[in-house]
């Protein structure tokens, strides 16, 4: 209420008007806010929510609530209202009511208030799963590609000459991954091979002019 003095308005006082005072979760009383011609009975008769197969969230506020009836216990309470203009003393308090929060409302309440992760502390360590090993599988396994990959490498020099020469017989020019797949061995290439960086046949690998036999109107055909 206001500080300054004002004249306080004792009809309803003189009328030994008698309220309740009642307490409701915040919920219920944003509902009663939004309601007109509110009509407050008090009654035994509970409402029943059923929301079978339905989830808790989606779960609207219950039409019954079960109240708490309590005594003042020798306190004077009195219920002021005040306007721009007036305060006026409605009454005095003469019994205390409690509203019980619905158990459905309640359910929805708690799942809200989960957080969606949390820490859990384990009884026991988990010792089967994750076990340390000295390597894994699928480093092993490139491993041992890469070892057959060194082996042919260091196949026989010769033998991969006889492939080159037997290949350029019969073309002249080649793709890099053609030769590639040919002999598995690209650095021996470079020993015979010169690769045109332009012209007419560029990215291409041919040998080198001391390697090569062709006659001239055969090499006009292979290019």
């Amino acid at each position: 209420m206001s500080d300054k003095g004002q004249d306080v308005d004792l009809t309803r006082a003189k009328q030994n008007t008698g309220v309740w005072l009642v307490k409701v979760p915040k919920y219920l009383s944003q509902q009663w806010a939004k309601a007109s011609g509110l009509l407050l009975m008090q009654t035994e008769e509970l409402t029943v929510v059923e929301c079978s197969g339905e989830k808790v969230s989606s779960v609207r506020s219950p039409r019954g609530h079960p109240f708490t009836i309590q005594t003042v216990g020798g306190q004077a309470l009195a219920v002021f209202t005040e306007t721009s203009d007036k305060l006026a003393l409605e009454g005095m308090v003469v019994q205390r009511a409690e509203c019980k929060m619905c158990f459905i409302y309640r359910l929805q309440i708690e799942e809200s208030t989960k957080p969606l992760r949390f820490s859990q502390k384990l009884e026991k360590a988990i010792t089967t799963n994750y076990k340390p090993v000295s390597n894994h599988s699928h480093n092993l396994e490139y491993e041992k590609r890469k070892k057959e990959e060194g082996k042919r490498a260091r196949a026989d020099k010769q033998k991969v000459l006889e492939m080159l020469f037997s290949a350029f017989e019969k073309h002249q020019y080649y793709n890099i991954r053609d030769l590639v797949d040919i002999t598995k061995q690209p650095v021996v290439l470079r020993e015979i091979g010169v690769y045109n960086s332009r012209g007419p046949h560029k990215s291409t690998w041919e040998l080198k002019p001391e390697y090569r036999h062709y006659e001239k109107g055969q090499e006009e055909k292979m290019k």
